[in-house]
């Protein structure tokens, strides 16, 4: 059964460490975060870590799951501000604490706790595009009041399509058989405070399972979360499907969920022997993606396969 890497079309900057790690023997969830890290600090990558998009607040509040498919161990935070890499935090909730999700205040705490790597996540170009978009849609009057003004009114607005997805997933099988599955994300545009996406959501974004495989998912979260997405995944490869008609059945779960906004989701999944899928669905061109599997030189660029709402 080959290794494999499969990763999102944000996963660029941490893609060559992700090889490198997995062609020393790391196992799958350090090649995750291997994977993942850099692209926490690309500012370049609006929709993860330093850079993201901020709330209707300004603030950038990040979400990231991890998933260890030897035993089903997961941890998640969601609405984290003041660190860095997200996704550590979270296998560190996996690892040190009998609980799988912090959210919020005490996310942050238990950062504080484990040491992690504070610092600014807002840079200058995405508080620019955040006054932009307040001066652009929101009155003087009601400006004027923020953040003490009622803000659901305003998040309404927020459905930009171009601007609610964007996640670096990363899924890995290591030469061991086991499989890890990885998220990380600042979610949707300038959301309303507290908002959590599928991606820290374990089976709605993120799922990993040694005896089937993984999946993940990228795009508009409320969905996946209502579908319960990534787990639907591998539960139709634990009834015999093949890996493309396991995503087949989840995009049909998908397509069932009464949808209020444009938007698309993006699959990502790979089987306990090493073959991978990538479908898009409600985007009109193919989602780029990252590929390695054991015997390449280097990992690749590829496009998904597309289907229709």
């Amino acid at each position: 059964m080959p290794q494999v890497i499969l990763a999102g079309s944000e996963g660029t900057a941490g893609m060559a460490a992700a090889v490198d790690a997995l062609r020393r023997g790391a196992r799958a969830l350090d090649v995750v975060e291997s994977s993942i890290r850099p692209v926490e600090l690309d500012p370049n990558v609006r929709s993860v870590g330093v850079g993201g998009w901020p709330n209707l607040l300004g603030q950038v509040e990040l979400d990231a799951c991890i998933m260890d498919g030897r035993g089903l161990r997961s941890g998640a935070v969601g609405a984290l501000q003041g660190y860095l890499h997200p996704i550590s935090v979270a296998r560190q909730v996996m690892e040190r604490l009998p609980h799988v999700f912090l959210a919020g205040q005490g996310a942050a705490r238990f950062a504080a706790e484990c040491g992690a790597e504070s610092g600014p996540l807002l840079t200058e170009q995405s508080r620019r595009e955040w006054q932009a978009w307040l001066d652009e849609h929101v009155p003087e009057a009601e400006r004027s009041r923020w953040p003490e003004a009622p803000l659901a009114e305003w998040a309404r607005l927020t459905a930009d399509p171009i601007k609610v997805h964007g996640t670096t997933i990363t899924l890995v099988k290591d030469g061991d058989g086991d499989i890890g599955a990885g998220v990380s994300t600042s979610g949707w545009a300038f959301k309303y405070p507290g908002r959590l996406g599928d991606s820290p959501v374990i089976g709605a974004g993120c799922y990993a399972d040694n005896r089937y495989g993984a999946a993940a998912c990228m795009g508009q979260g409320e969905l996946t979360i209502r579908a319960g997405t990534a787990r639907a995944i591998i539960l139709y490869l634990k009834m015999g499907l093949t890996l493309r008609q396991a995503c087949d059945e989840a995009l049909n779960d998908l397509r069932a969920v009464a949808r209020i906004y444009e938007g698309s989701v993006t699959l990502h999944a790979i089987d306990a022997e090493g073959d991978y899928y990538v479908v898009a669905v409600g985007d009109r061109e193919p989602a780029a993606y990252w590929l390695w599997t054991e015997g390449m030189p280097a990992a690749e660029r590829r496009l998904s396969a597309v289907e229709p709402w």
